[in-house]
């Protein structure tokens, strides 16, 4: 289905299996204050891939495809894994056709991106030596500094991160037979003998992903970590130092907040601009 002039189908593709989570509420409202500050009509619906195997068709504009738990080697004979590199594949082949106007466009976030990465063999993807949870500085590479959906964004940029797997060792001959590009990469610590993780990538012009979560708000996630029980697991986890480095820097304008307000709102209006064009 083709975009009209005051409107955009969006699917977010639910990865999170039933389990407690931000990113949905997150996503949710990025794209409300979306529909907002640029007066455009969206209808968003949400499919629960895990937990009911359900998966969109064809007919959306744009697809968000979200974080989630576990592991994303260990599903690869689960239904649902299965059918979600179906739909993968289903979309790239309709962005190959010429005949096909209306391109589709979709994002990656974590679980999703590291499924991506497994499924066309992008990269390794493999358990970290520790879980990653916090607020990080991400390093750009040279596509990064060029891609139209991080405009805006400084060199490094911060991210909220939750990962116990991750991409590393890119596979340079697949990623040139795709025309992909690697975007940024996890902080560089040139002293610590371990490869950088691969955190952000464009599979091709309408493709996009990242192993962050860049739907990530500051107030809501500093909410959320000041509850309780997340702040207890956190403390127990990580220590005490830890949540407390997260709480401050959820404060500062130029980290979390910068990224929320420029990764997701810079690809919707990318996707948006795209779709009216080919209309």
């Amino acid at each position: 289905m083709a975009a009209t002039h005051n409107g955009l189908r969006i699917a977010i593709l639910d990865m999170y299996d039933g389990k407690e989570n931000q990113g949905m509420r997150c996503i949710r409202e990025i794209i409300n204050l979306f529909s907002d500050t640029q007066q455009v009509d969206i209808d968003f619906d949400e499919y629960n891939v895990r937990q009911r195997n359900e998966l969109p068709n064809l007919d959306y504009d744009v697809y968000i495809t979200t974080g989630g738990p576990g592991s994303p080697i260990e599903s690869t004979a689960e239904e649902w894994d299965i059918n979600w590199c179906t739909w993968l594949n289903s979309v790239i082949a309709y962005n190959q056709n010429k005949n096909n106007y209306n391109k589709k466009h979709v994002f990656f976030i974590c679980h999703s991106f590291q499924l991506a990465a497994r499924h066309l063999n992008i990269g390794t993807v493999s358990a970290r030596k520790s879980n990653s949870f916090g607020v990080f500085p991400i390093h750009l590479l040279p596509a990064g500094e060029k891609e139209p959906v991080f405009e805006g964004l400084q060199d490094p940029f911060y991210v909220v991160d939750s990962r116990d797997w991750q991409v590393t060792a890119p596979n340079y001959d697949v990623i040139d037979a795709l025309d992909a590009s690697l975007l940024c990469i996890e902080k560089d610590r040139p002293h610590i003998n371990l490869e950088r993780a691969i955190m952000g990538f464009r599979l091709n012009e309408f493709m996009i992903g990242t192993q962050f979560h860049p739907e990530a708000d500051a107030k809501g996630m500093s909410m959320y970590l000041q509850t309780a029980d997340k702040k207890a697991a956190v403390i127990k986890q990580h220590g005490l130092a830890k949540w407390e480095s997260m709480i401050e820097q959820l404060q500062d304008p130029d980290k979390i907040l910068f990224t929320y307000s420029h990764i997701l709102p810079n690809f919707l209006q990318i996707a948006l601009v795209g779709l009216l064009q080919e209309a």
